[in-house]
């Protein structure tokens, strides 16, 4: 063999003495395979303490092929999201995060040299780079299933997930503001006539863009004032738009609409809407499927006619937290809320039932006039 070989057989596996008079561990592991550790050791004590905690593993079945965690992370992402059933634009979202936050500091790293200490390095340096929070956080959720995945595969690739850092996965924004009525019915009014039902939609019905853009005449039941979501529409880094299921299996649902907005609705159907069932609910000018883009100048116009004033940072989308919001004051229970806007889980539902400053000062006074009552 070379070298001064102090061997010692044992009944799982040997260790021996080399040149440099570190120990070596060596054993057969379950497949047949001779196998070394992949450390030296000081001492024989230390060489044949690891081979007990080896075969210990072995006999427990949580023995790790050292081999098998050796695939670059990057190639195991890749594969990863092409396993997922994801939505497309869900699937485009993973793919840029991946391409520019995870590929290109971590992707050459092997999934079984990827620690708890190359994770918390890898967040804070992101961080450091400007990159934002709520990205950073999106990339860690990424990190984190897919590591999860690489732990419960069969064989299992790591011994454990080394995304640990607590509340790293969490993405906690800034509170969205929310709109008063009189400035949601005055947008409505000040927006392009083809896009005020949107406006009143995204208001009450609480509606994603997606889903507004999505919609057809038959959609909307009159009768029962109700409208139906059944699609969503994404638009593509690419420009491209589709139509697709929502997010989750409870983004189908039906929504009662107020009575109110008959009118409305009536007048969009005769004036903006073909007579086909088939039809889009919302056309641009052109006839074209609105798009994020073109539409947030429609916005932002409307938005100067109405008198909202421009540090407002109100967004369409802020008008689902708005009528959210509402629907919760008046009563509704995290339940209801979450059926109506659509929601699988209540924490994203949540948010919609933060006290607002009118209810705590309504509640304060509520206890002061019980203070007030019992003393003399």
């Amino acid at each position: 063999m070379g070298g001064n070989d102090k061997g010692s057989r044992r009944r799982f596996g040997s260790v021996r003495q080399l040149p440099s008079s570190k120990w070596q561990a060596r054993y057969t592991d379950p497949n047949g395979e001779p196998r070394k550790a992949p450390d030296l050791f000081a001492t024989k004590r230390g060489a044949e303490r690891w081979l007990v905690e080896t075969e210990a593993e072995i006999l427990r079945g949580e023995w790790l092929d050292p081999d098998a965690g050796k695939i670059p992370l990057g190639d195991y992402l890749d594969q990863w999201i092409k396993e997922r059933d994801l939505k497309a634009r869900t699937r485009e979202e993973y793919e840029r995060i991946a391409r520019l936050h995870i590929r290109p500091q971590l992707g050459k790293r092997p999934l079984n040299e990827v620690t708890s200490a190359v994770i918390r390095t890898w967040r804070s340096d992101r961080l450091a780079a400007g990159v934002g929070r709520s990205t950073v956080a999106k990339a860690y959720r990424i990190l984190h299933a897919v590591f999860g995945t690489a732990a419960d595969d069969e064989p299992p690739l790591i011994r454990r997930n080394p995304c640990r850092l607590k509340g790293a996965g969490s993405d906690k924004s800034d509170e969205r503001p929310t709109a008063t009525l009189d400035q949601v019915l005055a947008l409505a009014d000040a927006i392009q006539p083809r896009y005020r039902l949107l406006v009143l939609l995204a208001a009450f019905a609480q509606l994603r863009f997606g889903e507004l853009v999505a919609l057809r005449r038959r959609n909307i039941d009159l009768a029962r004032m109700e409208l139906r979501v059944q699609r969503a529409t994404a638009e593509m880094e690419d420009g491209t738009q589709l139509d697709d299921d929502p997010k989750s299996e409870a983004g189908k649902r039906p929504i009662t609409l107020p009575r109110a907005l008959r009118v409305d609705i009536e007048a969009h159907l005769h004036n903006y809407v073909g007579a086909s069932d088939d039809a889009r609910l919302f056309i641009g000018p052109q006839g074209g499927i609105p798009r994020r883009r073109n539409f947030n100048r429609v916005w932002k116009r409307a938005m100067c006619d109405a008198g909202v004033p421009a540090g407002a940072d109100l967004h369409l989308h802020d008008l689902r937290h708005t009528g959210s919001t509402w629907s919760a004051q008046s009563g509704a229970t995290l339940k209801e809320v979450m059926a109506r806007i659509g929601h699988s889980s209540p924490r994203a539902a949540m948010i919609y039932q933060h006290a607002t400053r009118d209810r705590d000062q309504a509640i304060a006074d509520a206890l002061d006039a019980l203070i007030t009552e019992r003393r003399p």
